[in-house]
C-alpha cells in the first residue's frame, strides 16, 4: 500500500512527459480504475476437525451408567428439537438428527463386551473427531466446576429465615434480539416499562437493599444464609431444606439483565484478597468475616437470578435433569446442544477441608446439555459436580486449562 502513491506518480510523470514532447493528444474518455477491497480473513471456526493421527486416546474415568443416564436425557431432548437446523463444525454442517445417531453409536460401542483397545479401534473409525480452538485459537479450553447446593430454609419468613428466593416478576420484560436479526442470535435484553420506555430491570442492590421486589408475593421461600444464596445465584438451581424435612427444588427461571460481575477480580483489585490467595474457598471466608461489607461486594455483581419450583433437578439449558460429572456447560452460540464431547484436563484430590492435596490428569466422555451466563465462546466449559458440600469443594477448586472435543458419526461413504 506504501508503494501505490510513487508509482502512480511516476505513471502521470510519464504521460504528461509524452504530451510535451509530441503532439496534442486526441482527449480520450477516461474510465477510473477499478477499486479492489480485500476481503476480510473468514473467522476461525469454533471446531476443527483432527486428523486421524491425532487423535486422542478416548479413556474415560467414570462408571457407563452415569454415561447412558446422560446420553438418555439428550437423545429425548432431541426427540423434542428435530427442528433445530443444522451447525457447522470446522467446514462441515451437522444436522440433529446426525448428533442424535452419535449418542447411540457410541452407547453400543461401550455397551459391547470387548477389550477396551478394540473398543479405540471402534471409535476412531466410527466418528470424525472436531477439536475446539479454545481461547487463544490453540485449542486452549478453561475448565470450571459448579454444584447444585442444598439450603436450609422455609417457606415463611421468620427471625432466622429472611434471605427471600424470588420467582419471575410479571413486569420483566424478555426481548429475544435474534428475532430482529441474525446477527443478534441467542442474544436477549430482560427489563421492565418506565414511563411507556423499556429500561434495565432492576438490579442486585436494587432488589437486596432497597426492597424492589418486596411486598408482591414473590417469594418462593425464606433461607437463613445470604452469602450461600448469592451463590446458589450464581449455579443457578439448588435444594431448600425445609423444617418439616421436604425439600423443596428449584431451578432456574429467569435473569435480570444485567452483567454479571466477578467477585474475585473486585476483591483483587480492591485489595482485601491478593491474586494468590483468591480461590472459592477464600472468597467465601472473607465475606464471612467481614458481613458490614456483603451489601457493597455482593451488589458489584448486579446480575440477579429468578428461580421456579421443579418436581426435580437439577434441570439445564434443554429441559433435562443434569447428570453430575457428565453434563457441562457450553456457549450454545458456538458448540450444538445436546452434543457428544470428550474433555481432557486435571482434576485435583481434596482433604476433608477442601483444600488441594494434588492434581491428576482425568478424561472422560460428557454431553453438553446446559449453559451459563459467562460461559460464552470455544474457550470455556462448566463441568457439572453434583450435588451437596462434597461437589461444592470439587467446583470450587476446578479452574484448568485442558483440550474438549466433539466427535460426529461418519457419514456413509465418508462424505
Amino acid at each position: 500500500m506504501a508503494r501505490r502513491p510513487l508509482i502512480l506518480n511516476l505513471a502521470l510523470l510519464f504521460l504528461f512527459g509524452c504530451a510535451a514532447r509530441g503532439k496534442k493528444p486526441t482527449p480520450q474518455t477516461t474510465v477510473p480504475p477499478q477499486v479492489i477491497k480485500p476481503t476480510p480473513p473468514s473467522p476461525m471456526p469454533a471446531l476443527v476437525r483432527v486428523p486421524a493421527d491425532r487423535l486422542p486416546l478416548f479413556t474415560d474415568d467414570m462408571d457407563l451408567a452415569s454415561l447412558e443416564r446422560a446420553i438418555e436425557k439428550s437423545l429425548r431432548y432431541y426427540g423434542r428439537a428435530t427442528g433445530d437446523g443444522p451447525r457447522r463444525m470446522d467446514d462441515t454442517m451437522v444436522t440433529v438428527r446426525e448428533l442424535r445417531e452419535t449418542l447411540i453409536a457410541l452407547r453400543e460401542i461401550l455397551r459391547r463386551d470387548e477389550p477396551d483397545s478394540v473398543k479405540q479401534v471402534r471409535i476412531r473409525e466410527t466418528f470424525d473427531v472436531y477439536q475446539s480452538t479454545g481461547l487463544d485459537g490453540k485449542n486452549t479450553v478453561l475448565f470450571t466446576g459448579y454444584f447444585e447446593p442444598i439450603m436450609n430454609g422455609s417457606p415463611v419468613k421468620t427471625e432466622r429465615y429472611r434471605y427471600p428466593i424470588y420467582r419471575a416478576p410479571d413486569d420483566a420484560i424478555v426481548v429475544n434480539l435474534g428475532r430482529f436479526g441474525e446477527r443478534y442470535q441467542y442474544e436477549q435484553l430482560v427489563g421492565r416499562v418506565k414511563n411507556g420506555e423499556l429500561v434495565p430491570y432492576y438490579g442486585r442492590n436494587e432488589i437486596e437493599e432497597l426492597g424492589s421486589l418486596a411486598d408482591r408475593n414473590l417469594e418462593i421461600a425464606w433461607v437463613d444464609d445470604r452469602i450461600a444464596l448469592f451463590f446458589l445465584h450464581t449455579q443457578g438451581s439448588g435444594k431448600i431444606q425445609l423444617p418439616d424435612g421436604r425439600l423443596l427444588q428449584i431451578g432456574y427461571a429467569l435473569k435480570n439483565g444485567r452483567p454479571w460481575k466477578s467477585l474475585a477480580r473486585y476483591l483483587t483489585e480492591t485489595g482485601r484478597i491478593t491474586p494468590t490467595e483468591i480461590s472459592y474457598q477464600s472468597i467465601k471466608r472473607y465475606l464471612r468475616e467481614h458481613p458490614e461489607d456483603l451489601a457493597e461486594i455482593l451488589g458489584h455483581n448486579e446480575s440477579f437470578v429468578f428461580f421456579r419450583e421443579v418436581t426435580e433437578g437439577p434441570v439445564g439449558s434443554l429441559g433435562e435433569i443434569l447428570t453430575a460429572g457428565r453434563s457441562i456447560a457450553t456457549d450454545a452460540a458456538v458448540f450444538p446442544r445436546g452434543a457428544l464431547a470428550f474433555m481432557r484436563a486435571r482434576k485435583p484430590n481434596l482433604d476433608r477441608e477442601g483444600n488441594v492435596e494434588s492434581w491428576a490428569p482425568f478424561s472422560r466422555f460428557v454431553v453438553s446439555q446446559d449453559a451459563g451466563g459467562v460461559i460464552k465462546g470455544a474457550g470455556r466449559v462448566d463441568l457439572f459436580c453434583g450435588s451437596g458440600e462434597e461437589a461444592e469443594m470439587l467446583a470450587g477448586s476446578l479452574s484448568e486449562r485442558g483440550e474438549l472435543y466433539f466427535l460426529v458419526k461418519k457419514r456413509a461413504g465418508g462424505g
